[in-house]
C-alpha cells in the first residue's frame, strides 16, 4: 500500500502535453528567477556564517548563527513550497509539535539552542550552496535551448523585416547554397519552422526535466515518504491497534461467551 502511495505521488508532479500545460510555463518563469534567487541565497548564508564566525569572541555570533540557521531551513522550505506549487503536488501536513509546550517559558536564545539541528543545518547548507550552482546551469539550459528553437521559428520574419528595411539577405549564404539546393525562400520559411517548432518542444521536456531534478535535489517529497502518524502518537496508536487484535480470528468469541448449560 505504501509502495503504491509512494509511486502515485512520484508521478504527480510529472508535465503531459508541455505545449500546452500551464505547468511548462511556471517552470520557465522559476527557472528565470533561480539565477537571481541562488546568488542571493548564496550570498545570504556565506555572509551570516562569515560574520557569525567572526563575531563569536564577542558573543554576537552565537545567536546570529542560530539564526543564520533558522534562515536557511525557511530558504529550503520556501524553495520546497514553490516546487510544489509549480508541479500541483499537495501541501504536506504540519509536523508535529508536541514539545511547543515545553517550549513556551523559554527565552528566544534557549529556544533556538534547543531547535538547532546540526545534521539538518548541515543539509540545508549544503541544499542552499547546490541551489546556487544548478540555478546557473539550469539557468543557461534553458535560455539556449528555448532560444535555439524561438530563433528558428521566428526566422522567416527576421528575413523579412531584414529585406523590405536594410536590403540585408541572411538566408543568401544559407546550408542550401552549399550543397546547390535551388530552395525558394518559402520552402526554407517551412523548413526552419518546423525544426524550430521541434526544437522548441524537445526545449520544453529538456525544462520539465530540469524541474524534476531540482525536484528531486531539493527533497520535495520528503514529506510525504514520512509516516503520518507521530512519533508520540505511535505508541499509543499501537496499543489501541492491540486491543482490537488480541483475539485470534479462528476463534472470535473465545473468552468473551460461557456456555449456558453442561454436558452431563
Amino acid at each position: 500500500m505504501k509502495a503504491t502511495e509512494a509511486t502515485a505521488m512520484s508521478r504527480a508532479g510529472k508535465v503531459n502535453w508541455v505545449l500546452f500545460n500551464p505547468k511548462t510555463y511556471a517552470t520557465i518563469l522559476y527557472l528565470l528567477l533561480s539565477l537571481p534567487l541562488g546568488i542571493i541565497y548564496f550570498t545570504v548564508a556565506i555572509t551570516g556564517l562569515t560574520l557569525s564566525i567572526g563575531l563569536t569572541p564577542i558573543f554576537i555570533g552565537i545567536p546570529l548563527f542560530f539564526g543564520v540557521a533558522k534562515l536557511l531551513n525557511g530558504i529550503v522550505i520556501f524553495e520546497q513550497s514553490m516546487i510544489r506549487q509549480i508541479l500541483g503536488l499537495p501541501t504536506p501536513s504540519v509536523a508535529y509539535s508536541y514539545n511547543q509546550q515545553s517550549e513556551a517559558g523559554q527565552n528566544w536564545l534557549k529556544r533556538m539552542v534547543s531547535g538547532f539541528d546540526g545534521a539538518l543545518f548541515i543539509r540545508n547548507l549544503l541544499l542552499v550552496l547546490l541551489r546556487f550552482v544548478t540555478g546557473i546551469v539550469f539557468f543557461v539550459i534553458m535560455v539556449t535551448v528555448i532560444s535555439l528553437g524561438l530563433g528558428l521559428i521566428a526566422l522567416p520574419v527576421v528575413h523579412i523585416i531584414l529585406m523590405n528595411e536594410l536590403k540585408l539577405d541572411i538566408l543568401e549564404n544559407s546550408l542550401f547554397s552549399y550543397f546547390h539546393i535551388n530552395w525558394t525562400y518559402n520552402q526554407q520559411y517551412l523548413l526552419y519552422v518546423g525544426v524550430g517548432l521541434i526544437l522548441f518542444w524537445v526545449a520544453l521536456r529538456i525544462v520539465n526535466g530540469l524541474m524534476q531534478i531540482q525536484r528531486r535535489i531539493m527533497y520535495v517529497d520528503e514529506p510525504y515518504q514520512q509516516p503520518s502518524v507521530p512519533p508520540m502518537e505511535a505508541p499509543i496508536h499501537a496499543s489501541v491497534q492491540s486491543q482490537y487484535y488480541e483475539y485470534p480470528e479462528d476463534h472470535p468469541t473465545q473468552g468473551m461467551m460461557q456456555p449456558a448449560h453442561r454436558e452431563l
